[in-house]
């Protein structure tokens, strides 16, 4: 089996760095036989932080990464010299990744920007000296405090992916033929359901050197909002896109019905999804005459914007680069 070098989830052990303990010290040197209390703070517990580089488009640099064990921060030093920090380790991640805990499922950091750096897990604060603790009764303090323990647990790292166009449709619609021909994008391309697995992206050239990212996004079937197929491996890379551009098949029985099932799995997997730009197009137009698109023409929603193309023989291709470029560049209301 083919082993893809698409990672967009990962799971690891992550454990942010203790902090240093304070140190009980005393002065002494030949001049001080019986000096005060001169024990250091201890270092910070080094921080586990995430950052986003553009550069990387999968987990995979992950995948092996399993243990993620931060520096603990040094113990403090005698002469009130503070230990020090523990090491942070940062780590790169491609834009669009979000960071869950397991066992809560709660979203804890999300990196959508090229250079954004964010404390994931704060390493622990290192402890007082003895110095800190001092006072006109108390003038030697036996006692200075431990360091904070830092966080561990399970996280989950999940990557969206960012994209301006996200291709929705059932299975062999023609997304990934309309992909290979409007961009330079090779994805896999044959005559059965699933050829496409896992999102490919494709810049799409437009005029004046503008141009736009759209993705090719593996084929929904009915239930995966359930976890059906694909599944919610799927459905959460949709979340990301500013406009949903659904491929129906001229050659499909219902038209009506093929649009209502897609966005039903949509609105079930995340209802937010509904406020999104919708756009209908018609793939393999190429079979069809002018009586039986006014057909098909009829059965679609009248409020959601709609267009005939061919990947194969290129009609209609012009005309669908201009209405998402368009659509993409609307004011918000």
């Amino acid at each position: 089996m083919e082993k893809s070098n698409f990672v967009d989830q990962i799971r690891i052990f992550c454990r942010s760095g203790h902090g240093g303990a304070g140190n009980k010290h005393f002065m002494r040197n030949k001049f001080t036989a019986l000096g005060g209390p001169d024990g250091g703070d201890g270092g910070r517990g080094a921080h586990i932080i995430l950052k986003g580089n553009s550069n990387l488009w999968t987990l995979l640099h992950l995948r092996y990464y399993k243990n993620v064990l931060a520096e603990d921060g040094e113990r403090g030093g005698a002469n009130n010299c503070t230990g020090r920090d523990g090491k942070d380790i940062i780590i790169d991640v491609p834009l669009g990744t979000v960071a869950r805990d397991e066992e809560t499922g709660n979203q804890e950091v999300e990196i959508l920007e090229d250079g954004q750096e964010i404390v994931w897990m704060p390493g622990g604060k290192g402890g007082l000296g003895n110095s800190h603790f001092a006072t006109p009764t108390n003038q030697a303090p036996e006692y200075a405090q431990p360091g904070l323990p830092g966080l561990e647990g399970w996280k989950i790292l999940e990557l969206k992916v960012l994209a301006d166009v996200g291709l929705v449709g059932f299975p062999n619609a023609g997304k990934s033929t309309l992909l290979s021909v409007i961009t330079a994008a090779k994805p896999k391309i044959a005559d059965y359901a699933f050829t496409t697995l896992t999102p490919n992206l494709g810049m799409v050239e437009y005029r004046d050197g503008k141009s736009f990212c759209i993705a090719d996004l593996p084929g929904i079937i009915e239930g995966a909002a359930e976890g059906k197929g694909l599944g919610h491996r799927f459905l959460r890379h949709i979340e990301r896109n500013s406009v949903l551009l659904f491929l129906i098949p001229a050659d499909s029985n219902d038209h009506k019905k093929e649009f209502e099932i897609l966005v039903n799995e949509l609105e079930q997997y995340n209802p937010e999804l509904m406020q999104k730009q919708f756009i209908i197009a018609i793939s393999k137009s190429d079979m069809l005459d002018n009586e039986l698109k006014e057909a098909i023409i009829k059965e679609l929603p009248p409020h959601i914007p709609y267009l005939f193309f061919s990947s194969i023989t290129n009609k209609g291709l012009v005309e669908l680069k201009d209405l998402l470029w368009k659509v993409l560049n609307e004011p918000v209301k």
